[in-house]
C-alpha cells in the first residue's frame, strides 16, 4: 500500500503478511479521497477509523493534514503495527485495542469523519448495527458523515441514515449523514 498525497506522497508501507487484512485498493482510496476533499478540509476535521487493519486509511488523513486520528481494532499486531507505523513517520494517529462494537457502544468520542472497513463477510444486521451505534450515541459532528466500506453484495441504502454509494470494483463506499 502506498500514501497517495500530503507530506508522504508516494510512501510506501508493507504491512507484515500474517496481518489479518483487506486493505482498500489505492484506487478506491483514491476516489474516497477525492471525494472526502471536495467536503471537508483536512486540517479542520478529526477522524475515527473502525476495523482500521494495517492503518491505510489513517495514514491518508494524517498525511494530508489531520491532527486528530483515533484507528480501533481488535487485533493486537494491527495495533502494534499502526502504532509503530505512525511513530516512525510522525503522523498524530491514536491507536486503539478494543472489539469496534464495544468501543461505539462506550465511547464519548465525537468526529467528523467516521470510517469503518469491516470484514466483507459480515452479516448485513452488524453493518446496520454500526450505523445505529454511531448515530444512536451521537458519535458525529453536526455535519459528520460516516463512511461504510462493503462488498458490491452487500446493500446499505434502506438505511435512514442513507444519503448515496459510490462503487468502485467490488468495494462499495456507502455515507451516511445526519437529517
Amino acid at each position: 500500500m502506498r500514501i497517495i498525497s500530503g507530506k508522504h506522497k508516494g510512501k510506501r508501507i508493507t504491512a507484515p503478511k500474517k496481518l489479518p487484512v483487506r486493505p482498500t485498493t489505492d484506487m478506491a482510496k483514491e476516489s474516497l479521497f477525492n471525494i472526502i476533499n471536495n467536503n471537508y478540509y483536512f486540517d479542520a476535521i478529526s477522524v475515527l477509523d473502525l476495523f482500521s487493519g494495517t492503518g491505510n486509511i489513517s495514514y491518508e488523513f494524517a498525511s494530508r493534514g489531520t491532527s486528530e486520528i483515533y484507528a480501533v481494532d481488535g487485533h493486537y499486531s494491527c495495533i502494534k503495527f499502526i502504532e509503530q507505523t505512525s511513530k516512525d513517520l510522525d503522523l498524530p494517529i491514536h491507536a486503539i485495542k478494543s472489539d469496534v462494537f464495544k468501543f461505539l457502544e462506550k465511547t464519548k468520542l465525537q468526529t467528523d469523519i467516521i470510517f469503518a472497513d469491516p470484514p466483507y463477510d459480515f452479516e448485513e444486521d452488524k453493518f446496520k448495527k454500526i450505523v445505529d451505534l454511531v448515530f444512536e450515541n451521537n458519535l458525529l459532528t453536526e455535519e459528520g458523515c460516516l463512511i461504510i466500506e462493503h462488498s458490491k453484495h452487500t446493500t446499505l441504502s434502506n438505511h435512514t441514515k442513507f444519503t448515496y454509494d459510490k462503487r468502485y470494483g467490488g468495494s462499495v463506499f456507502s455515507f451516511f449523514e445526519n437529517d
